[in-house]
C-alpha cells in the first residue's frame, strides 16, 4: 500500500502485489478508479472532466467502482459523494468510510484486500443506517468498465420442454430497454451487451443471476465478478441481483444484494464481490465462451468465500 496522487487527486491509495493494482481515491468516494494489471489499461472508466475535482453539490459520475442502494430514486441516489473519506490500513485490508449521508442518513463503506492468488480482489460492501427509523433496502455495487468491450452474463441451464415447466430465472426490461438494438446478443448460453462509443441511445435490463458471476471482455484482458445468490431472499427491481446499463461512454456490471430491514440507530448490512482478471482472448461466440471462459469461472469457484 501506498499514497500516490492520480488523476488530479492528490491523496489517493495504491494496492499493487506485483501483477494487479488498484487505485482508491481519498478526496472523494468512496471509489475504486483503476483496476488492472500494473502499468496496464484500466478496466474503469474515467470520465477526464470530473477527475480531480472535489466539494460541491452536484453528483458526478468519476467513473470507477461505488456503492449505491436500491431500489434508485432520484435524488436519493445521487447524493454527491465530493468529501474526503476516511481510510484504514490494517492486516492487509484497505478500509474507506465515507461521512455520514446527512439527507439520507446512511454511511457507506467498502473495505479491499488483495487476496492470493494475485489476480484476486475481495471487496466488501457496508451500509449502516443512522437514521431514527429503519430502512428498506438493498446494497447495489456498480462497476463502470471502460469503453470498447463487451459484458457477458450467463443463461441458466438450459433445459428442454416439456420436462422443465417452470420459468428459470427473471429477465426485466427498462422503458427505454431495445431488444432489438444491435449492442444486444440473446443467446441460448450467454447474453451479451457490447459498448459502442458515439450517438446510442442507453440501454439497460436487469435478471435474477443464479450462476453467481457476470464478466467484461476488453481487449485481451477479462474481468470477472463473482458474487453470491439467496434462492429465497427478496431482490429488488421485480427480482434483480443483476443489472446493466450502457450508452456511448461506459458500461456498468452492476450486482445488488437482497432487500434488507435496516434497523434503527446503526443497523448494517454486508455484501461481498469477489474480483479476478485474466489475460485470456475470447471470442462471443458460445462454443468458443464454453472453452476459454468457463474454465477461467471453475477455476476462481474455491476461491470465493461469502
Amino acid at each position: 500500500m501506498e499514497k500516490i496522487s492520480y488523476g488530479g487527486w492528490k491523496n489517493c491509495i495504491r494496492l499493487e502485489n506485483g501483477r494487479i493494482e488498484l487505485i482508491a481515491t481519498t478526496d472523494v468516494g468512496p471509489r475504486i478508479i483503476r483496476f488492472g494489471f500494473v502499468g496496464g489499461t484500466n478496466l474503469f472508466k474515467e470520465f477526464p472532466e470530473e477527475m480531480g475535482k472535489t466539494g460541491g453539490s452536484a453528483w458526478r459520475a468519476y467513473g470507477g467502482h461505488r456503492l449505491w442502494y436500491a431500489p434508485e430514486s432520484m435524488p436519493r441516489s445521487y447524493q454527491p459523494d465530493n468529501r474526503f473519506v476516511r481510510f484504514t490500513w490494517e492486516k492487509n485490508v484497505l478500509k474507506l468510510s465515507q461521512p455520514l449521508e446527512v439527507c439520507t442518513g446512511i454511511e457507506k463503506e467498502i473495505e479491499i484486500s488483495l487476496e492470493e492468488p494475485g489476480n484476486h480482489v475481495r471487496v466488501l460492501h457496508r451500509l449502516t443506517n443512522r437514521n431514527l427509523w429503519e430502512i428498506r433496502l438493498a446494497p447495489w455495487c456498480i462497476s463502470v468498465m471502460a469503453p470498447g468491450g463487451y459484458a457477458i452474463f450467463p443463461q441458466e441451464t438450459y433445459g428442454s420442454h416439456p420436462q422443465f415447466l417452470l420459468p428459470a430465472r427473471a429477465l426485466v426490461l427498462w422503458s427505454y430497454t431495445d431488444m432489438s438494438d444491435e449492442r444486444w446478443t440473446w443467446g441460448k448460453k450467454y447474453i451479451i451487451l457490447r459498448q459502442m462509443a458515439g450517438d446510442v441511445s442507453s440501454q439497460k435490463t436487469g435478471m435474477s443471476c443464479t450462476l453467481g458471476w457476470v464478466a467484461y471482455n476488453l481487449n485481451s484482458c477479462l474481468f470477472l465478478k463473482r458474487f453470491s445468490f439467496q434462492a429465497q431472499a427478496t431482490y429488488p427491481d421485480m427480482g434483480c441481483n443483476v443489472e446493466t446499463f450502457t450508452n456511448g461512454e461506459m458500461l456498468e456490471l452492476e450486482t445488488l444484494g437482497p432487500l434488507t430491514l435496516l434497523p434503527a440507530t446503526g443497523g448494517s448490512l454486508e455484501y461481498i464481490e469477489h474480483w479476478f482478471i485474466f489475460e485470456a482472448t475470447l471470442s462471443e461466440e458460445e462454443e468458443s465462451l464454453d472453452r476459454t471462459l468457463l474454465p477461467l469461472v471453475r477455476e476462481t469457484d474455491s476461491l470465493v468465500k461469502f
